[in-house]
């Protein structure tokens, strides 16, 4: 319900798939997948570092994307918050 501020504030639009519509939202299926690259399904993350964590969402958002043009996530969010600042 808190999502009206939010797309307010970023001034972008939220959307939101039908539960057990994978299909509609392939890049976060996707996603998915490469996180159970390296913690397969049913890891206790209470066993898990904040510090892999980090390692791990380091080395994903530094992955390139043929979605995204092959261009990491880090570089496309770093480009459109530098477009935002200046404007």
């Amino acid at each position: 319900a808190a999502h009206e501020q939010v797309s307010a504030k970023l001034a972008c639009p939220v959307y939101f798939a039908r539960p057990y519509h994978s299909w509609e939202r392939g890049s976060n299926e996707n996603t998915n997948g490469l996180i159970r690259e390296y913690f397969p399904k049913g890891t206790d993350f209470a066993h898990v570092s904040e510090e892999r964590i980090q390692e791990i969402e380091d080395k994903l958002n530094l992955r390139p994307r043929k979605r995204l043009g092959y261009r990491a996530p880090i570089e496309v969010l770093e480009q459109s918050l530098s477009r935002r600042r200046a404007a």
